[in-house]
């Protein structure tokens, strides 16, 4: 079964094409960018092949996947001759509110409850919307499945995803945790117990997705109790453009202070701090480890906050489990940066993490084990890998339906 995985952004689509016949084999993918904009950018990438560009006008999200179905079947950088050999679709759906536990077969229900949401997810909603109809129209009939991002926390206790705002906000607008990279922190944790040979029913994990948005989870026997991120992909952990947590009576000050309407206040919070607000440098870690080592004071500072609120949600998931197990770090960061991992796992040992060091120097992009094996609580850098989790999920339900 060839199944093609969509990531459709407000301007922009990722893609990845896999065969499921045997196992999973990654045939191409791409990033379209620029949405919207004049002088939009394909990049494809055939596995097998040498990559390539194209710039074009691409005004709308139809537009664009039908681009990509042509960089897919193209004679020379292609790598399935019609596009009627795909037999299914899978996509990122950012919120599914708390209709969805699990993945599911798109129907017009489905849609309905994804535009229904957008209004918790204004920025990623609509634009997953907007990729599966145009999919309807490119190739009508094909079965198509939503992954969404909030499913795999929706085992959380109320406890756990309830504010302390008067209830009738949960009863009218549904206003309440809902957590973000699910798909991730589900699959890292299966993996990670799956390495070291355990049954994740067993164990007690904390999973560290960390990049320019990053959140961490408490998982216990295979189920999300707790995470970072909460209404919006905001809360939680320091990020690279955005505040995470922080006290909303400074949004009220900055607010008065500044003139700052709703839309200013959505782009300060999202868009203008992080580390990048902190350093007045950049959002990127490298950049900012560069700036560091040169003595940067801000960049210290932005990487110095980073690594402790990392710190600071560890810890607290560790008593909300009640010990731990494993600690794992994936993401773009946690995968990457062994600098950071250094800085959050240094001085645990009263928690009982033993850090290895000289086992996580210059890791990158590798699934491995960096606590010694005195290490009461195992700590791992894990890849994860979203779309092929998406691949998966719409290859089991599609077959499902056919039966």
């Amino acid at each position: 079964m060839i199944v093609l995985v969509l990531n459709c952004g407000s301007s922009s689509i990722k893609y990845q094409l896999f065969n499921m016949s045997d196992g999973c084999q990654l045939l191409a993918k791409g990033l379209l960018e620029r949405i919207g904009l004049n002088d939009s950018i394909l990049t494809h990438k055939p596995i097998n092949g040498e990559p390539y560009k194209v710039v074009n006008d691409i005004p709308d999200h139809t537009t664009g996947i039908n681009l990509v179905m042509e960089a897919l079947t193209d004679p020379r950088h292609g790598v399935i001759k019609d596009v009627r050999e795909i037999k299914a679709v899978g996509h990122r759906v950012v919120n599914g509110g708390e209709s969805y536990k699990d993945s599911v077969l798109i129907d017009n229900d489905v849609k309905k409850q994804i535009e229904i949401c957008s209004d918790l997810a204004p920025l990623h909603n609509p634009a997953n919307l907007k990729g599966i109809l145009s999919v309807e129209k490119l190739i009508p009939g094909v079965p198509q499945v939503a992954v969404f991002d909030t499913s795999f926390h929706q085992t959380m206790p109320d406890y756990a995803y309830m504010y302390a705002l008067p209830y009738e906000y949960y009863e009218k607008y549904k206003i309440r945790k809902y957590g973000y990279h699910g798909t991730s922190h589900k699959f890292v944790a299966s993996k990670a117990a799956r390495l070291i040979g355990k049954d994740i029913n067993d164990l007690k994990i904390i999973t560290c997705h960390l990049g320019n948005g990053a959140s961490i989870t408490a998982i216990q026997n295979g189920r999300s109790i707790d995470t970072s991120m909460g209404f919006t992909p905001v809360d939680g952990l320091i990020m690279g453009t955005r505040t995470g947590e922080i006290d909303p009576g400074v949004l009220i000050y900055i607010a008065d202070k500044e003139h700052l309407n709703v839309t200013g206040v959505n782009n300060l919070i999202n868009k203008k701090s992080g580390v990048a607000g902190i350093s007045q440098l950049s959002s990127d870690m490298r950049d900012l480890e560069i700036a560091a080592a040169e003595g940067n004071e801000k960049a210290i500072l932005a990487l110095n906050m980073y690594a402790y609120k990392v710190k600071k949600f560890i810890g607290s998931y560790i008593a909300v489990l009640n010990g731990l197990d494993l600690l794992v770090f994936t993401g773009g960061v946690g995968e990457n940066d062994h600098k950071m991992r250094a800085m959050i796992c240094s001085d645990m040992e009263n928690l009982g993490i033993l850090f290895d060091f000289k086992a996580n120097d210059g890791v990158r992009g590798k699934d491995l084990v960096i606590s010694s094996p005195e290490s009461k609580i195992k700590v791992m850098c894990i890849t994860t890998d979203e779309e092929f989790v998406i691949a998966s999920d719409t290859k089991t339900i599609v077959e499902l339906q056919t039966v």
